[in-house]
């Protein structure tokens, strides 16, 4: 009992004497489970639930607080608590941007979203910006912590569950408030009766505004490996002939256009996508299309429109979304005259 006593104690004191390692070993462990999510290993499996677990211990922190003491004989304080607070928001930050890193597109509104994230861990690895700014402010505070169990939960449900992109987003937001409802009165120790409600409502706001900004957040299970525009497809190879970045409306209309996609998901994960033609920026068309997590290098698939409307000269784009409208990838084209 004294060996797992010294090594709690060991593991404490280097934690709070190097709270950069840990940041460091977390990234480390998301890109190494991006990397492996595909194949379904039970690495990534197990750091998925750990970091839950983590979460639901922070919960029921002051019964582990004694439960701890009575076990191991060590008294955590509540200076430890925060640390260990700390310490779990900043896992799960750093566990889940490499698998936003990966997919966000840059010139996107996703750019927005992933940024966010990217100054989150920041804030949570500095320690002058943590306590001294955002400590003190416990509204931002809250928002802080739900948002952070936002990212990580976002990430880790298709990873256990197999859950689709719009599940696990709607799953996201309502499981990160009802997670967020227990620990308030620990991020709020003195606060007055009247600004809990009021905090749930503004979570519950921002919540609802998310989803309706649900374009702006990358699917983190999901990365569209390629995008190609052709007239035709080779069935066997399962592969495009050619790449059309430019065409006139003569052959747009008389050949039409094939949009093939190889889209990367977890093994297991069943997901029906779209590929939403956009002419000017105005949808023209909107296509259905079921893909299959597992393979190595994508799931590979097309669509073939032909209808397309008489004036069609202008900038086109093909966007792959989910369908709860998360943008996967798009690639673009001109039709002249």
């Amino acid at each position: 009992m004294s060996y797992f006593k010294n090594l709690i104690t060991k593991f404490i004191m280097m934690m709070q004497k190097r709270p950069g390692l840990l940041a460091v070993f977390a990234f480390c462990s998301g890109v190494a489970s991006y990397v492996l999510v595909e194949r379904k290993e039970s690495f990534s499996q197990i750091i998925a639930i750990l970091l839950l677990v983590s979460w639901i211990w922070l919960i029921v922190d002051n019964w582990l607080r004694d439960k701890v003491e009575q076990r191991f004989g060590v008294a955590v304080s509540p200076n430890f608590m925060r640390f260990a607070l700390q310490m779990v928001q900043q896992e799960s930050l750093f566990f889940a941007l490499p698998f936003f890193l990966a997919v966000t597109s840059w010139n996107h509104p996703q750019a927005i979203f992933t940024s966010l994230i990217i100054l989150c861990a920041f804030i949570s690895v500095v320690d002058p910006l943590y306590y001294r700014k955002l400590a003190k402010h416990s509204i931002f505070f809250t928002v802080f912590h739900n948002f952070a169990l936002f990212v990580v939960i976002l990430v880790t449900l298709p990873i256990l569950l197999n859950l689709t992109t719009s599940q696990s987003l709607g799953v996201a937001l309502i499981t990160a408030i009802i997670f967020t409802l227990p620990s308030l009165g620990n991020l709020m120790p003195n606060a007055r009766w009247w600004r809990f409600p009021l905090l749930v409502l503004l979570l519950c706001i921002l919540s609802a505004g998310l989803w309706q900004l649900r374009s702006w957040v990358p699917p983190a299970a999901l990365r569209l490996t390629d995008i190609t525009l052709s007239h035709q497809v080779d069935v066997e190879q399962r592969k495009p002939v050619g790449s059309i970045k430019q065409l006139d409306t003569y052959s747009l209309h008389e050949l039409g256009l094939y949009s093939w996609t190889a889209v990367k998901a977890p093994r297991g994960l069943n997901e029906k996508v779209f590929h939403v033609w956009l002419l000017n920026n105005n949808v023209v068309d909107r296509i259905a299309l079921n893909i299959t997590g597992g393979r190595e290098q994508g799931y590979r698939a097309w669509t073939h429109k032909v209808n397309f409307p008489a004036n069609s000269v202008g900038k086109w784009q093909v966007q792959v979304v989910t369908e709860s409208g998360q943008l996967i990838g798009l690639t673009k084209f001109t039709v002249t005259q």
